[in-house]
């Protein structure tokens, strides 16, 4: 098994990469209804202008004035995404991980996933010196408080998507707009506020797909292109 990586350079807009995810994702189902072999685990790894996504169940909770808080005065997008989870910040100088995977091939289920996801993060973070931790809370943490990577995940008929938003050298400003996973007291962090500085987002992506085709058990990782079919595998 090998797992495909496409990394998007530069900012993306989130509705271009929730577009590719969705590409991803309708692939994996197609093959798994029959329509070929099966496919191979993708991570598509991008950094976005800022933006703040919200949960499904979550968005019908937050109101027009809300909304029009959270864009910033036009500086930032709002979109509805299709995972758990609350509202989160995503934008420059944090890496979006997308993992897309058929989790039964894997013989993982959800619970499982989301660990895993926790634990690549935990190891990228390991191996730039910080101590990043799991709690009882969602996401990666370096302390009781304070928050370095969320975590949400999107499951249909077996396929996962979503997965990490890993703060590099993200502005920490942003964050004030938003209550870290509903939890009253706690704030965000990054790899520059715990320093370490001058990593971009696609090195700490090329470390990132490594340790996770680890935890997946792929032989080795390949890049494909925006445009390329998804690879079997």
């Amino acid at each position: 098994m090998r797992l495909a990586h496409l990394h998007l350079p530069g900012l993306t807009r989130y509705a271009h990469a929730a577009s590719l995810q969705q590409r991803l994702v309708t692939a994996h189902l197609a093959r798994k209804a029959g329509a070929g072999p099966p496919v191979a685990p993708t991570l598509l790894t991008c950094e976005l202008h800022p933006v703040y996504t919200c949960g499904r169940r979550e968005v019908a909770l937050l109101s027009a004035v809300q909304q029009a808080h959270l864009r910033a005065g036009g500086a930032a997008d709002f979109h509805e995404a299709l995972r758990g989870g609350q509202t989160t910040f995503h934008g420059p100088g944090q890496l979006v991980a997308y993992a897309i995977a058929d989790l039964k091939r894997h013989g993982a289920g959800a619970r499982a996933h989301v660990a895993m996801l926790e634990e690549a993060v935990v190891r990228t973070c390991a191996a730039y010196g910080i101590v990043g931790r799991r709690t009882e809370n969602p996401g990666v943490w370096v302390d009781a408080r304070r928050k370095i990577a969320a975590v949400g995940v999107h499951l249909r008929r077996g396929i996962a998507s979503h997965g990490v938003g890993l703060n590099v050298s993200t502005d920490l400003m942003w964050f004030e707009r938003i209550v870290a996973c509903g939890l009253e007291g706690k704030s965000a962090t990054s790899f520059e506020e715990m320093g370490v500085s001058g990593r971009t987002v696609g090195e700490v992506a090329e470390r990132f797909a490594g340790i996770w085709k680890e935890l997946l058990g792929a032989e080795h990782v390949f890049r494909i292109g925006e445009e390329e079919e998804v690879p079997y595998e």
